[in-house]
């Protein structure tokens, strides 16, 4: 029994230190290739600004998304 538990931790020690890469999965002039729109979560990215924009006009608290302004609308 121990000796089948040793083997499990050193397999998931394996395992875990397989993930852990030094250098990025994505190279820096691969990165153009993910900057595509078939890479783009929003299938229409103006509609998808512009109801940004609106719900941050009529939402006060939401944010952080780019823009900056109040919860009137006259920004």
């Amino acid at each position: 029994m121990q000796a089948l538990l040793r083997v499990a931790v050193v397999a998931a020690l394996v395992q875990l230190t397989a993930c852990s890469n030094i250098e990025p999965w994505v190279k820096p002039y691969e990165r153009a290739n993910l900057a595509t729109e078939e890479m783009s979560f929003d299938r229409n990215p103006v509609c998808e600004s512009y109801m940004n924009h609106v719900f941050e006009a009529r939402e006060g608290a939401r944010g952080a998304s780019g823009s900056a302004g109040g919860g009137c609308g006259c920004n």
